[in-house]
């Protein structure tokens, strides 16, 4: 009883402040700056992905069998010599920007759920904010990208016999490699906006098949109803196709077998123009800093955290 009341008095002692004394206060709410937090967290995630062969490891060996696949099917048909062998040409672009694409976006869902838990745990220690944890998660995703349309570009380009000219094929790896950045990314963001890895799968897939149905490949773009033309201009998918198509043969003004020059086709079926290509690299890379956007966002403003 003694005991007791005498560590009661030292509670009342100690819970009254010193005269002269000031509260602890400290300047900033993190213990770095946030430059230091974002190069931090970018080096967290290198040594995370590293350290993730399931991943990055399976992700490239998936992109070379694909590349190998669609160049021995679609061997030398990058020499158009009738409208078919356009067709195909372009068929291969989209089967590689969706095969490729979804797999960069259901595989990475899995990495970003399980990161997105300890940074909840990371962030309610006071390690650092939501937006050097978004800035690394998205970041440490420009070297794979990278390597991964090189890849698939060299594989192709060489396999399917396209022109060998450097502006040709560097436009061609810019597209594939914001392409694949994009559908990365809108796989992170559907994690982000969602409170588990199962519903954002859901969310995503259901999005693919639209992308799918307004392409322009199936039906091109001044066919479909006017009323349901606007969805073109919104899906990413559509500018992808029309990038590498005009960038490719947008300028070979040969004519085909029918008599029809290659370009004047394109213009006419497609209404894809050569001199839209870097404007349609412009609205590309707008897709992928979007979607990266849209993704920091999440984490910074929704908490999905289980109380």
């Amino acid at each position: 009883l003694y005991s007791s009341r005498k560590n009661k008095a030292l509670i009342e002692e100690l819970n009254k402040p010193l005269p002269g004394s000031s509260d602890l206060y400290f300047p900033t709410k993190y213990s770095q700056s946030f430059l230091k937090q974002c190069l931090v967290c970018l080096w967290k995630q290198n040594l995370s992905y590293w350290r993730n062969p399931s991943y990055n490891a399976v992700r490239f060996i998936f992109t070379t069998a694909i590349a190998l696949l669609f160049g021995t099917i679609f061997w030398d048909l990058g020499k158009v010599k009738t409208p078919q062998d356009l067709f195909n040409a372009m068929g291969s672009m989209y089967g590689a920007v969706l095969f490729i694409g979804i797999l960069n976006a259901s595989s990475v869902q899995p990495v970003v759920s399980v990161e997105r838990t300890v940074f909840y745990r990371e962030r309610a220690a006071g390690m650092y904010s939501a937006f050097p944890y978004a800035f690394g998660q998205v970041v440490i995703e420009l070297p794979y990208g990278l390597v991964q349309a090189c890849i698939y570009g060299v594989i192709v380009y060489a396999m399917m016999g396209f022109e060998w000219t450097a502006v040709k094929f560097f436009w061609y790896l810019f597209f594939m490699y914001f392409t694949l950045l994009y559908f990365t990314f809108y796989g992170m963001m559907a994690v982000g906006f969602t409170p588990n890895y199962f519903i954002a799968v859901i969310v995503s897939n259901s999005f693919y098949f639209i992308w799918n149905l307004f392409c322009g490949l199936f039906v091109p773009r001044p066919k479909i109803p006017i009323w349901w033309r606007w969805y073109c201009w919104i899906c990413p998918v559509t500018w992808t196709l029309y990038g590498l198509i005009a960038s490719q043969f947008g300028d070979i003004t040969t004519s085909m077998d029918d008599g029809t020059p290659v370009n004047v086709f394109l213009e006419d079926y497609f209404d894809f123009k050569h001199s839209w290509v870097g404007l349609v690299a412009a609205v590309v890379v707008a897709f992928t800093v979007l979607f990266a956007v849209a993704f920091a966002f999440a984490i910074m403003k929704l908490n999905f955290q289980k109380r």
